[in-house]
């Protein structure tokens, strides 16, 4: 089989396509890039005879699904700007899909991926993606779900790519109407920095106070777990403490609005300054602990009993004791990994169905877990008796 792995010039998505290099057994891996420089480079480092390039621009709709036409599967890894012209791209082509992000408009093109017998699988990074099937296990094991607290630390700069810098500037948007919380039937919108919670994170991340953020497990998760009854679904998360400072006082202070100004004479937008230079600066580019934490908190009942699932997992060390793990790739590689494990499954045939499907559908958590740990990053689960029912 042949996949094309689009954005992969970006600094996740190429730990996607190593991943690719390291583990399967695809015949052919293009990295598709609109940067032929970067993406000429990506394909240097993987070093290996099947990866070649190919540039495409996903904007420029129709040469894009004519190229795309030519493989079997698209990993796609572009932003979440992207994700509704790259997901038209692969629905048009008639291929499989899967992506990072899941906040887009893919759901839109479920009716064409079916009817072409296809599947697209959008939100298989970390969060949302690992922590849906960490959501699935423990559920699976509960007649009925209470609450469900989906946290994250995503310990890396705030603005070491063009991708990342856009990331933080949504979820903090706020007018964001996705900010949404599940409770009792329904979606309540929430503001920034919303519902604070002090979550615990294993080590060495330590407990860090955590806010209700934009992310697709909120959406799947009540349709997926229609069964359980489920009372709440937050998902919360947090970046490296100076990162939440500085977001917190660009939001105090009417920054996020990204309101036009004038400077010498020129309009700019003051929150576009700002990534422009986080981008270029030391400060941006930099942080003191790199790497991805996960928290998942699951309540509910079985036989009468009830029960506290909570499920954290762990990696190699960023303080380059492990090889390929140093620094900023501890965190690009926990991202990337799972998108590669799931076009891997979907390859296999290991994904059954058609359409667009939420990851918690489309994989057997532990399936997944058993190929995470391979590449050292572990699910811990840990199960705690609270009451019996009613008490």
């Amino acid at each position: 089989m042949k996949i094309l792995c689009l954005g992969a010039a970006g600094k996740i998505s190429r730990e996607s396509a190593y991943d690719l290099v390291e583990y399967s057994d695809f015949e052919k891996i293009t990295i598709a890039d609109y940067n032929e420089d970067e993406g000429l480079e990506v394909v240097k480092w993987l070093d290996d005879p099947r990866v070649d390039f190919l540039k495409i621009d996903v904007n420029d709709h129709q040469p894009a699904v004519v190229s795309i036409k030519d493989y079997d599967l698209v990993m796609d890894g572009t932003t979440i700007s992207l994700n509704d012209r790259s997901t038209a791209c692969i629905a048009a082509a008639g291929v499989h899909g899967i992506n990072l992000n899941g906040c887009g408009a893919e759901w839109e093109f479920d009716r064409q991926f079916s009817d072409n017998g296809k599947v697209c699988i959008p939100g298989m990074g970390m969060t949302p993606g690992i922590t849906n099937l960490m959501t699935k296990h423990a559920a699976d094991q509960l007649e009925t779900v209470d609450t469900i607290r989906i946290s994250h630390g995503a310990f890396r700069p705030v603005a070491f790519s063009p991708a990342i810098a856009e990331t933080t500037r949504v979820e903090y948007d706020p007018d964001l109407p996705s900010r949404v919380v599940y409770e009792n039937g329904k979606f309540i919108q929430v503001p920034p920095f919303a519902r604070p919670r002090e979550i615990e994170l294993p080590s060495p991340f330590g407990t860090h106070t955590q806010y209700i953020i934009p992310h697709a497990e909120t959406m799947t998760l009540p349709k997926s777990l229609a069964d359980k009854q489920i009372q709440l679904i937050e998902v919360r998360g947090t970046w490296p403490p100076k990162n939440m400072v500085l977001i917190r006082t660009l939001y105090d202070w009417g920054f996020m609005r990204n309101d036009k100004i004038e400077v010498d004479g020129t309009q700019v937008r003051i929150l576009d300054a700002i990534a422009g230079y986080l981008l270029q600066s030391k400060e941006g580019q930099t942080t003191d602990l790199y790497g991805y934490a996960l928290h998942v908190e699951v309540t509910g009942s079985r036989e009468g009993k009830k029960y506290r699932h909570i499920l954290t997992h762990t990696h190699p060390a960023s303080d380059g004791s492990a090889k390929g793990w140093e620094k900023l790739r501890a965190y690009t590689r926990c991202v990337g990994i799972p998108m590669s494990i799931g076009a891997q499954m979907i390859a296999h045939g290991q994904v059954r169905g058609s359409g667009v499907m939420a990851p918690e559908l489309a994989f057997e958590p532990s399936a997944v877990f058993t190929e995470l740990a391979e590449r050292g990053i572990i699910i811990h689960k840990k199960i705690e008796y609270t009451a019996a029912y009613g008490a």
